[in-house]
């Protein structure tokens, strides 16, 4: 046990040759970022907007979960939680669109225009032939 009269002044505790104060414990190296949230408030407030970014940035090939999280001042549990709600929430789907040209507003003069019940449409002009039509309509009707 360790008494008053035992005790080293701090001043004196593992300090460099040059007598500047840094220890040279070989845990001095890792600097750790430390921060006083002070105030009624204790708890940060992050915006979806923040945490959708963050999530994302924690899915990039190039860093790892972890290493967002201390960018950030987050606990690696948090950013897996919100990892998770995210999972949760349906993401908008997306689908590719093409605009075709205007069709005109009537149909020229020997067009006709067959929509099947599936919604299928076939468009022929007067120079089809009945036997042709006929194999097409027919192939249409097949389930």
């Amino acid at each position: 046990m360790t008494t008053e009269s035992d005790a080293v002044p701090f001043g004196e505790i593992i300090t460099d040759s040059d007598g500047s104060g840094h220890t040279s414990a070989p845990m001095a190296s890792r600097l750790r970022r430390i921060e006083v949230i002070t105030g009624p408030d204790r708890r940060r407030r992050w915006s979806l907007a923040q945490k959708r970014a963050i999530v994302a940035e924690s899915h990039r090939t190039d860093t790892t979960p972890s290493a967002v999280a201390r960018r950030h001042g987050l606990n690696t549990g948090q950013l897996y939680t919100w990892r998770r709600q995210f999972k949760a929430l349906p993401l908008p789907n997306f689908a590719r669109v093409e605009l075709a040209e205007a069709e005109p507003p009537v149909a020229p003069l020997g067009l006709i225009e067959i929509t099947m019940p599936d919604g299928a449409r076939v468009r022929v002009d007067t120079k089809v032939d009945e036997r042709t039509l006929r194999r097409v309509l027919r192939v249409l009707r097949e389930p």
